[in-house]
């Protein structure tokens, strides 16, 4: 009989109320046990839609209940550090949806706070662990495109709701805080390394100060990376992974579905209108499941999490950069942080 981490849910944020919690309920190892809002009645709302236990009227009266033994997070992105600190202080393992922080020294913190605790802290990147990303890493590492040289990601959507909180600057709204930290996240997953400059173009909105239109190079030693995030235009999603023998096409690299197959695409190049293409279908899986259940069964096992708090660091010291590139209209160089501390990969 498998013991269950016992859950708490700070917020009913669409994410986790029609995404994550429903696919953590149907784990191995979690159980969602309380859900918490600043509003008792959405929090009893949540629970009674969901068949979860115990509903809060505060997000420290999720945390100050011994029966929690771990939190995620899906608040606003200003909020993440406050409540992940907070959270692993009472003694919750935590799991934060990205971005993990809105700067590279507010992350910090949590190094700080994790170590005095000893509780597991981490982003909530649910793409890595995908039954198609865990193909395409292996599927490089064998060397079936050559050596890797370039990526091309893209990642948008059309939101043009201006009380909608990625549309909200002052709480870390924007096209590249919500999305094009998947862009630089998988960048760097595939090379395997840090870029080590950035240079970047930024349309922002004239009302909204948030980022709409946002396009980057990133320059790693093995290759090159551009990606285009937006918020503004038509949903598209794609990543094209470039090697000196052939490339990956990964169909829906982010929002993988969990109702039907996922499939990427090999092609050798030897034919450009596609008759030389391979197809890989994988079965159907849902990413949030697998996040929580990976989280919760290191917890049990007492092991580090897939993705460490350093990993998330470095994300955000891209983006830093990235914006900066914007002000300044040159290259930037991407601090090389944590240099004694390995990639984080998962295969």
């Amino acid at each position: 009989m498998i013991d269950k981490v016992r859950w708490g849910v700070l917020g009913v944020a669409n994410i986790a109320t029609k995404k994550v919690i429903p696919a953590m309920q149907a784990g191995a190892w979690s159980t969602i046990l309380g859900i918490a809002s600043r509003d008792l009645s959405k929090a009893e709302a949540a629970a009674s839609q969901l068949g979860i236990q115990k509903s809060y009227g505060s997000y420290q009266d999720l945390l100050d209940d011994d029966d929690i033994e771990a939190v995620y997070i899906p608040l606003p992105n200003h909020l993440h550090v406050e409540w992940s600190i907070k959270a692993a202080q009472a003694g919750k393992h935590v799991l934060c949806e990205k971005p993990i922080s809105l700067s590279v020294a507010e992350a910090l913190a949590l190094l700080d706070v994790r170590e005095r605790t000893g509780v597991n802290i981490q982003e909530a990147f649910m793409v890595q662990t995908h039954p198609q990303w865990i193909a395409v890493l292996s599927l490089i590492r064998d060397g079936r495109i050559g050596s890797v040289r370039s990526v091309m990601a893209y990642f948008s959507y059309n939101n043009q709701d201006p009380k909608n909180i990625r549309n909200i600057r002052e709480i870390g709204g924007g096209g590249l805080m919500d999305i094009g930290c998947y862009l630089i996240f998988c960048s760097r997953l595939i090379f395997g390394a840090e870029p080590r400059r950035v240079v970047s173009l930024i349309d922002e909105h004239p009302a909204t100060k948030t980022d709409t239109l946002t396009s980057a190079l990133l320059d790693f030693e093995a290759g090159q990376s551009v990606f285009t995030c937006s918020t503004r235009i038509t949903p598209y999603q794609r990543v094209q992974i470039i090697g000196t023998e052939g490339r990956i096409e990964v169909q829906i690299p982010f929002n993988a579905p969990p109702d039907r197959p996922c499939k990427i695409f090999i092609d050798n190049g030897s034919d450009l209108s596609g008759a030389a293409i391979e197809t890989i279908e994988f079965a159907v899986a849902d990413q949030y499941t697998i996040q929580g259940d990976l989280f919760s069964q290191g917890i049990r096992d007492q092991s580090e999490p897939v993705l460490s708090l350093e990993d998330s660091i470095r994300n955000m010291a891209v983006i830093e950069a990235t914006f900066k590139s914007m002000e300044t209209k040159s290259w930037e160089a991407v601090p090389q942080l944590f240099t004694g501390e390995s990639f984080t990969t998962h295969g």
